[in-house]
């Protein structure tokens, strides 16, 4: 990646790796923008179209992944999912975000953390694509110490959310979301430490 050009830093990362704060960091000391949550938000301001159809998600569930990945989990109980049957709503919700996402991404550096980003800038001439992870282990307990939680809660988080992103990566994009083939980068977190990890990459990244 030549950072003296315009470039995409997309981060993949397990649960309770801290890979946010490792994004947030990121983009922070490259003096560029962050790209996560708030794809939402342009999408609902840049495609009005989607406006009805994100509030009806968003009244059931104020976060739309988990609702799809529970449509997904009482499908795949009825029957085994092919990939025929995808609920369009969802689809048309990633399709824009895609193209919001490419829209800054083509005017401005950025940092951008999941929704896919290693995907969305496979062919991107000047991406980073990093992933970010850890065991099962490390993660249940640093979501349990951050969040106040029993361990057996948090390893339960831990399973679930990586159910989640599992499952939206294969569905969205057709690839398996933990192959390192699909990044430049993969990172045990646990040998690093959320600061030690920022200083490696910034290290390549320079």
């Amino acid at each position: 990646m030549n950072k003296e050009e315009k470039f995409v830093i997309t981060i993949s990362r397990q649960f309770g790796t801290g890979g946010h704060e490792i994004g947030a960091e990121i983009a922070r000391r490259l003096g560029v923008k962050l790209l996560d949550k708030q794809i939402l938000n342009e999408v609902a301001k840049r495609a009005p179209r989607m406006e009805e159809a994100m509030e009806k998600i968003e009244a059931r569930n104020p976060l739309w992944r988990d609702d799809f990945t529970n449509f997904y989990r009482n499908y795949m109980a009825k029957a085994e999912y092919d990939g025929a049957e995808q609920d369009q709503t969802s689809h048309e919700l990633f399709d824009a975000q895609c193209q919001i996402i490419r829209q800054i991404a083509s005017k401005e550096s950025c940092v951008i953390v999941g929704r896919c980003g290693f995907y969305i800038f496979k062919d991107h001439p000047n991406a980073l694509k990093i992933f970010i992870h850890s065991t099962k282990d490390c993660r249940k307990h640093r979501i349990a110490e951050k969040y106040g939680l029993d361990p057996r809660d948090a390893a339960a988080m831990v399973v679930d959310n990586d159910y989640s992103r599992e499952l939206y990566t294969k569905t969205f994009t057709g690839r398996e979301w933990t192959d390192a083939r699909n990044y430049d980068i993969s990172l045990d977190v646990r040998k690093f430490g959320i600061n030690g990890a920022v200083d490696f990459l910034m290290k390549t990244i320079e």
